[in-house]
């Protein structure tokens, strides 16, 4: 029997909130579906109204930015939409305490309790905070204290020359009997088929081919990775960098994976021999490693900094990010002259069998882009057209925002289907719990960032946050942009202010840019120190988002 809460009152507006992960429900059996059913029937029991249900299906815990669902309870909270938050279990709101007294300190900022069904505290009063506080940071010490000694019996695993990792091309991975009730123990099997594509693809590293050749080569031969999909060049890298082929085990290499994404590299990983079957020899794996040494002082990347329409352009064709690519041409007199382009990410990225490069001439696109901006700002008629436009909603301007969002939306059902049958799959004891969980953590990353993509179009499909955007908004982002665009003093300052105020350029099959989405958001306003005169009360909301196309 759950704790109770309490009696409201009066009948309350309550907003439910409910989060797992597909990690969580294999290992401890939470169901999302019946955290939202035991709090929709104590609120129908205890006469709350019930205002919203806000889900993150399939999403971590470990960083609330990347949970869209509790972005907008916030935002909600913040117009005072409802009188109090339910959860099944306060960690399903945030992991780490700090995360979560400043949500819930929030909340009381509004007059909003937070409730928890399943522990018994509340935090309308002093000595109810010290016990939620108290509460809060016991549970990460507790998940802290579990992280530590799950890390250090990985470690002793790959001392003893044990893989720790999930599905690596190659190998199949096959449990074995273990003492461990909780944790099966599994180790590397050669895959046949897979080991020759392996050998093949250190053959052509070790005989003077790059990343590129080599991920053109294999996608065109048809070949595909572990998880089904077409070689890029950081598959590749991975592959002849992986020191599992030669029959050993690395383990640890990043450190603080979970706060650091980047520079994290561990100098000293463990490098031991492993009880698996190597698939290449010592003496490949040793000339691999001396070529990959030798190139490392000669670095082929492009530094795009100094090209700020990276990412916001997109492929006519597939839709990816464009990125920066170079040609070197020889004028009459032998002279050679470099060409810069914006070329589609997934073509440079994955080759010819992905897509085309669909190159757009830097030299154009940053000067149109910059002179269209200039133009604008410069003619009142065209801002006061533009603020019309958006006002009136004009079918030209959303209609391709709403096939943009059903498209991600799709995408995004698609793989929660996925998710789901992978689930079955492993309940069903079709699959391995590890090959379950690295399949799991995959889909999850990409549900993550399709709904990243769909928010702010979200915003703008179901009606702006603002009732209407004003010409001195407009006016005031554009003027400011171009202000701050002359006073930065260096390319990635330019570039992170294109980021800020384009959502998007698209360009057609003619390679000419068609459209220029804008962004106006929180964020644009706070960086170019846009006046709060210049705002309605509406528009001043926490939730301020429009998306404009010129």
């Amino acid at each position: 029997m759950a704790a109770p809460f309490g009696q409201p009152e009066t009948q309350k507006r309550a907003a439910i909130y409910a989060r797992v992960s597909t990690t969580e429900q294999a290992e401890e059996g939470y169901s999302i579906d019946e955290q939202i059913r035991v709090l929709n029937e104590y609120c129908e029991q205890h006469d709350y109204i019930v205002y919203e249900q806000y889900v993150d299906r399939g999403i971590s815990g470990k960083n609330i930015t990347g949970r869209p669902a509790v972005q907008r309870l916030l935002q909600d909270a913040e117009l005072k939409k409802f009188d109090v938050v339910f959860v099944w279990k306060m960690n399903r709101l945030a992991r780490k305490s700090l995360d979560l007294m400043t949500i819930v300190d929030r909340l009381n900022s509004k007059n909003i309790a937070f409730r928890s069904y399943t522990e018994s505290y509340e935090t309308e009063t002093s000595s109810g905070k010290l016990q939620f506080q108290m509460m809060a940071a016991i549970a990460e010490y507790e998940r802290n204290n579990i992280a530590e000694n799950v890390k250090m019996g990985m470690i002793a695993r790959a001392k003893e020359g044990r893989w720790n990792g999930g599905q690596v091309l190659g190998y199949d991975i096959v449990e074995t009997p273990s003492m461990n009730k909780k944790r099966k123990d599994t180790h590397l099997v050669i895959n046949e088929k897979e080991a020759n594509l392996i050998r093949l693809i250190f053959d052509l590293y070790t005989t003077g081919n790059g990343y590129r050749s080599i991920a053109n080569y294999t996608n065109k031969k048809g070949y595909l990775t572990k998880k089904g999909k077409t070689f890029s060049l950081a598959a590749i890298k991975t592959i002849v960098t992986n020191p599992v082929y030669a029959g050993l085990i690395r383990y640890n290499v990043r450190r603080d994976w979970n706060e650091k994404r980047r520079n994290n590299i561990n100098p000293e990983p463990i490098i031991q021999q492993g009880q698996h079957e190597p698939i290449i020899s010592m003496e490949i794996w040793e000339i691999a490693k001396n070529v990959f040494e030798s190139r490392a002082g000669k670095p082929n990347r492009v530094h795009d900094g100094e090209f700020p329409l990276t990412g916001i352009m997109r492929c006519p064709v597939c839709n990816a990010g464009m990125v920066i690519g170079r040609t070197t041409n020889r004028t009459k007199d032998g002279t050679k002259k470099v060409l810069e382009y914006y070329v589609c990410g997934a073509w440079k990225n994955k080759g010819t069998m992905v897509c085309r490069s669909n190159g757009v001439r830097t030299d154009y696109a940053d000067p149109f882009v910059l002179d269209k901006l200039q133009r604008l700002m410069r003619s009142d008629k065209l801002i006061k057209d533009l603020v019309n436009k958006v006002n009136s909603r004009n079918e030209s301007t959303f209609a391709p925002l709403q096939r943009e969002y059903d498209i991600y939306e799709k995408q995004v059902i698609d793989l929660e289907q996925k998710l789901s049958k992978t689930f079955d799959a492993y309940t069903d004891e079709l699959i391995s719990k590890a090959m379950y969980l690295d399949k799991a953590r995959q889909l999850e990353e990409q549900i993550r960032q399709l709904k990243e993509h769909m928010e702010p179009l979200r915003k703008q499909v179901e009606g702006n946050t603002v009732e209407n955007v004003s010409y001195e908004v407009i006016k005031g982002v554009l003027s400011n942009f171009l202000v701050a665009f002359k006073k930065s003093l260096t390319r990635e300052q330019r570039k992170r202010l294109f980021h800020l105020l384009i959502h998007k350029i698209s360009i057609g099959e003619d390679r000419k840019i068609e459209s220029i989405q804008l962004m106006l958001n929180d964020e644009i306003l706070k960086a170019l120190n846009i006046e709060a005169d210049n705002l309605s009360n509406d528009e001043l909301s926490a939730s301020f988002s429009i998306l404009i196309a010129i």
